[in-house]
């Protein structure tokens, strides 16, 4: 994206081209997974990743659909990821996962990097991120990720800044030079060598103008920058991804910045460890800025053309996998919304191709990106139905938990978490608390070992609570009883898969009731 137009997110060669013959096969069923040889339908995911033409796959060797969502603010002078100020990050990783995104891209800056660096705006108070409290910028990453792993989402590293003040254009800058760029890369990549929730690292956010591809200037040439740093990353870590944008213009071409990959035909990025290279593109619609293509009388038809020659031709060829590592749009005016609606369907169906698919993660989570909003509100807790319902077709399956996180105390018990059994667990925590009301957050666990199709939460407030608004369940009041069902997209829990809801009432200085969990 063009960062110049996101500044008020920041204050706290190609030939006609044919789809490779058959490549449907290796990844056609709904959700990316295929069945083994001795017919084991394990889910997808496990273990770190490599690549096989334009597919990407687990280490048993089934095909992976990244399918995902951006959550920034370690790249801004908040060094940490944004939102923490009004909700716990346990509870907003949940969410993502309930809303059905399988990937986090978590963009940084070095700054975080350097010793000391604490995050700004953490709200720790009401047990929320309790656990947060004190430390630094890299060991609350630490924290996100560990988390993640357990519930189910894989973790892409975004260089996205030399520093928080901004965006480069080049990979460098005077205070930030190429040797501190490559040291921090592979700093990362050895903090989190044998945790493969951290799948890949995506080595510089939008290279523009002057940089270049293929011109052979050591300056500007941002291939070859990303052919020394992709290097240096898989000599700490050889299982990671490398995850290399595009960039403005070649031969004279220009497009998004980082999304133009044309240079990719004649110059294609070489590492020293095969079927690691991911390349990755960014598109937008009018509300970043307008592009010639958006007032072509064809269009919306004229898209996949366009998109055929700056980066689609790399999968389409068999090339590599492409991932769009940011797309996004404020859905105003209408013409955005049919340019969204048109990628979408280029980007593929999960239904349709399974993991055959090119990869993404969209821009964002966040509602305080400038130029596109978020998936969330602005309230920071409900969510753009109207935008997210846009992704449905193309999200993708969860991966299997890699453990870490850290558990808290479960509340209710649904039952036995025997074996063929139906359990859910939950915790009820009041996040805040000002006198007058309060906000709470509720966790529903299934505790056992079989999927649940759905679950009940039950609770009895011991004052006179009152509840006034609720989001991710259906809640119900009578009295001083509450019950709470789970919405239509978080109902279905795979064993030790979470979901959260929360509710605000009135009035405050209540304590958090004991509560009971029913599965379905």
């Amino acid at each position: 994206m063009f960062r110049s137009m996101r500044r008020a997110l920041c204050t706290m060669a190609a030939a006609l081209l044919i789809p490779l013959a058959g490549a449907q096969t290796a990844g056609a069923q709904a959700g990316g997974g295929t069945a083994t040889a001795a017919g084991d339908t394990a889910a997808p995911g496990a273990g770190y990743w490599h690549t096989s033409g334009r597919q990407i796959l687990d280490e048993a060797g089934q095909p992976v659909r990244i399918a995902g969502i951006n959550w920034f603010g370690f790249e801004t002078s908040n060094h940490v990821v944004h939102g923490l100020w009004s909700r716990d990050y346990k509870g907003m990783i949940d969410q993502i996962k309930s809303l059905g995104y399988n990937t986090l891209r978590i963009p940084y800056s070095d700054d975080i990097l350097k010793p000391g660096t604490m995050p700004d705006s953490i709200n720790t108070s009401s047990g929320m991120n309790a656990d947060l409290a004190g430390l630094t910028s890299l060991q609350v990453l630490d924290k996100i990720v560990a988390y993640a792993g357990r519930d189910g989402l894989k973790v892409i590293l975004d260089r996205h800044r030399p520093d928080s003040g901004g965006q480069s254009a080049l990979w460098y800058t005077e205070s930030v030079p190429e040797s501190t760029w490559i040291a921090n890369l592979e700093t990362l990549a050895a903090r989190y060598e044998g945790q493969d929730t951290v799948i890949g690292i995506d080595l510089h956010n939008e290279p523009h103008d002057p940089a270049c591809w293929g011109c052979g200037d050591t300056t500007r040439d941002w291939r070859l920058a990303a052919q020394r740093a992709g290097n240096a990353v898989l000599s700490v870590n050889p299982d990671l991804l490398v995850f290399v944008e595009g960039v403005q213009t070649v031969d004279g071409v220009s497009g998004w910045w980082g999304g133009n990959l044309m240079g990719v035909a004649q110059y294609p990025v070489q590492l020293d460890v095969p079927n690691r290279l991911v390349y990755s593109a960014h598109d937008y619609a009018t509300s970043v800025a307008q592009q010639t293509w958006f007032s072509d009388p064809s269009f919306p038809d004229n898209m996949p053309g366009v998109w055929d020659k700056y980066w689609g031709y790399i999968f389409k060829q068999n090339i590599a996998p492409v991932w769009i590592g940011e797309f996004g749009t404020t859905l105003q005016p209408a013409v955005d919304q049919q340019w969204l609606a048109a990628l979408v369907k280029y980007l593929r169906s999960t239904s349709e191709n399974g993991a055959d698919s090119f990869h993404w993660t969209y821009w964002s989570l966040n509602p305080n990106s400038g130029d596109t909003g978020g998936i969330l509100n602005g309230d920071w807790t409900t969510v753009d139905t109207v935008k997210d319902g846009y992704l449905k077709s193309i999200k993708a399956p969860l991966f299997p938990s890699t453990g870490g996180g850290d558990d808290e105390g479960d509340g209710g018990d649904g039952g036995d978490g025997g074996d063929g059994t139906r359990a859910c667990s939950a915790t009820y925590t009041v996040t805040d608390d000002w006198g007058g009301g309060f906000n709470a957050e509720v966790k529903v666990t299934n505790s056992g070992n079989v999927a649940l199709s759905g679950w009940k939460v039950a609770w009895t407030f011991t004052g006179d609570q009152k509840i006034t608004n609720s989001w991710n369940a259906t809640v119900a009041q009578s009295g001083q009883s509450v019950t709470a069902t789970n919405a239509a997209h978080n109902g279905t829990l795979s064993p030790g898969a979470s979901a959260t809801f929360g509710l605000g009432g009135a009035p405050g200085g209540g304590t958090a009731p004991a509560v009971t969990c029913t599965a379905a």
